[in-house]
């Protein structure tokens, strides 16, 4: 296949890229003028360009046989609103014409579990057939519910477009840092010292890759697939890091309404440090709401197979003291990147 990716660097587009690359694929990606592309550079084509511009879209999205459409803003913190609709909306009906206007066979794009509306506790979380923004919390959610809905409900018959939606994503390969990444690197650096009540469910970015490649071959048109992994606990996860690195467990418990209650607080205190805050409101939120996900439909159509727990936690661990720390003694810090 001759494959266009865009968010090529993020931590899902540049094992992306790498898998497409050893498949034999060829692929071309999409990189933003400022990114360190050097990551993929041996595997593909470097192209610059910006999802929001629709006339740079336009122009190069091309004779291909599939777009992987993963560009996009992650934030679990309050503000740069217009920024998400900006580029998770509009960036997405950019590539939408694009691909529509060059006759373009297939559209893959990553969305997310949170454009899908939680129901109850415990209730098993399946594929939706619509998508409401109204009933998901956050502009993040906002913005992936209403993004997917234009992939979707697309008018070319000409173009076929899947969905993808992730749980939590770890594993190795994070070159920039998520919010999940974060949480194991701050915990080993020691500046974790209490947990929070609640869990998630997470799954390997490795797997994540495999599902867009098998989505591009075997995905059913207008079709969503749900990639989630295992669910574990906050405390249960801290534990398997601290197992694995013989770090001491943390043992306190944060109060659920006293960190829910000063969480805003925080955020603030955080920005003017200019640093990124470790939990915010809706992360909190998010841990203790239902992710009790279905992954039966991606594996029955698209042969996903997540693999255990503990290699992507270990693996994780293994890339971000390798990239992010340096150990002295035994206590871990930064490690200063050039």
């Amino acid at each position: 296949m001759k494959c266009f990716v865009t968010g090529a660097t993020g931590h899902i587009g540049n094992v992306l890229v790498k898998k497409l690359y050893e498949k034999g694929h060829t692929v071309d990606a999409l990189i933003m003028k400022n990114d360190d592309y050097s990551i993929i550079e041996p595997y593909c084509k470097i192209i610059y360009g910006d999802v929001t511009d629709k006339d740079k879209m336009l122009q190069i999205i091309k004779d291909y046989d599939v777009v992987f459409h993963l560009a996009g803003i992650v934030e679990i913190r309050v503000g740069r609103k217009k920024e998400l609709y900006r580029v998770n909306v509009g960036g997405t009906k950019n590539i939408i014409e694009a691909c529509q206007t060059n006759k373009i066979k297939k559209l893959i794009y990553t969305s997310s579990v949170h454009a899908i509306e939680e129901p109850k506790d415990g209730e098993l979380i399946t594929e939706p057939i619509e998508l409401d923004p109204k009933k998901v919390k956050g502009h993040y959610a906002k913005t992936k519910a209403i993004a997917t809905s234009l992939v979707l409900n697309q008018e070319s018959s000409d173009l076929e477009t899947v969905v993808l939606y992730p749980s939590g994503i770890i594993g190795p390969c994070d070159y920039k840092l998520s919010n999940f990444g974060q949480v194991f690197t701050d915990y080993l650096l020691g500046r974790l010292t209490a947990y929070l009540k609640g869990g998630y469910n997470f799954v390997d970015v490795r797997d994540v890759a495999d599902g867009l490649i098998n989505a591009a071959i075997k995905g059913k048109n207008k079709e969503g697939y749900i990639l989630s992994g295992h669910a574990i606990t906050v405390k249960e996860l801290l534990d398997q890091i601290a197992d694995y690195t013989g770090r001491k467990k943390i043992k306190t418990k944060l109060a659920y309404w006293f960190i829910k209650s000063v969480s805003y607080l925080a955020e603030f205190v955080f920005w003017v440090m200019r640093r990124r805050p470790l939990f915010t409101h809706y992360s909190i939120s998010v841990l203790n709401s239902n992710h009790n996900f279905s992954n039966e439909k991606a594996k029955q159509q698209l042969d996903f197979v997540p693999r255990d727990i503990m290699e992507s936690i270990k693996d994780t661990i293994d890339f971000s003291t390798s990239h992010y720390l340096e150990k002295h003694g035994d206590k871990y810090r930064r490690k200063v990147l050039h």
